[in-house]
């Protein structure tokens, strides 16, 4: 992809440029457990969720949006010192860099909001190029829960549960 791509907090007037990128991840049914057929307002509802989950776009120099990441708590109180966060590149711009540029990004705004740790509860394990970049940034598998994903192409597949000190 040439020139530079820049990440940035996302803004409310971001998710109509983001919601075709966001549709397309979701309705494939290869990487998120969410409804297929979820609309845009419930979308928006569930990605541009109020602190302390925070939302990010990796946006291309012509100002289209190619990828996005949410970040928040794993879990509350006593668990929210490891953070959670769930990723979206353009279908059409995988492999070139957008996964790594926003893996990057949120491993240190972690960092900077405090957080000791990052774990990903549902990393599907066809999803081979998602799995070699969270290895590629120090993540490792602590668990997996078999059969836990319903591929739409594949079928019942393991998801993996990935870790990594920050």
């Amino acid at each position: 992809m040439g020139g530079e791509i820049v990440v940035r907090p996302a803004a409310d007037e971001d998710w109509a440029g983001l919601w075709p990128l966001w549709h397309a991840v979701v309705a494939a049914g290869e990487t998120y457990p969410y409804d297929p057929e979820t609309t845009s307002e419930a979308g928006r509802a569930m990605w541009f969720a109020p602190p302390p989950a925070y939302t990010w776009v990796a946006v291309a120099p012509n100002g289209g949006i190619v990828g996005t990441y949410q970040l928040k708590p794993n879990q509350l109180k006593l668990g929210d010192h490891v953070a959670n966060a769930g990723f979206m590149v353009d279908p059409e711009l995988r492999g070139q860099g957008v996964g790594r540029r926003l893996g990057e990004h949120c491993l240190n705004a972690a960092r900077e909001l405090g957080y000791r740790a990052m774990q990903f509860n549902a990393v599907v394990t066809t999803n081979t190029a998602s799995l070699q970049l969270w290895r590629s940034l120090g993540f490792i598998i602590v668990g997996t829960v078999p059969r836990g994903f319903r591929h739409a192409v594949h079928g019942e597949v393991d998801m993996h549960i990935m870790h990594r000190f920050l």
